[in-house]
C-alpha cells in the first residue's frame, strides 16, 4: 500500500522465555525500514508516524480472516485486479535485511 503497511506476524522469544513486544518489534522495523529508504532517496529524517495500530489473533479463524483482509487491501483500494498482480504481499517466511 502507497500509504501503510500491514504485518501478521508471531513474536520471536527472547532467551528467558518471554516474547518481544509489539513496540520494540515496531521499533526495530520501522528504524531499518527508515534507514534502507533515507539511503534509497537519499535523505534523512523520519519517514514513519510515531502510531502503529495493533491486533491480537486469538483463533485461527480470527488469523484467516485478517490474512484475507491484509491480502485483499491492495484489491478494495483498486491498486490491482487480483492480490496475485501485487508484488508486496508475502507469504510465509521474510528474510531479515
Amino acid at each position: 500500500m502507497p500509504d501503510h503497511i500491514h504485518l501478521i506476524y508471531s513474536p520471536l522469544r527472547r532467551d528467558d522465555g518471554w516474547s518481544y513486544s509489539t513496540p520494540e518489534i515496531m521499533k526495530v522495523i520501522k528504524g531499518r525500514a527508515a534507514r534502507l529508504t533515507n539511503i534509497a532517496v537519499k535523505r534523512s529524517g523520519p519517514v514513519w508516524q510515531e502510531e502503529f495500530f495493533d491486533h491480537v489473533l486469538r483463533s485461527n479463524n480470527s488469523l484467516v480472516d485478517q490474512v484475507d483482509y491484509v491480502c485483499q487491501n491492495p484489491v478494495r483500494s483498486g491498486i490491482v485486479r487480483s492480490e496475485a498482480e501485487y508484488r508486496w504481499i508475502f507469504k510465509g517466511r521474510v528474510p531479515v535485511l
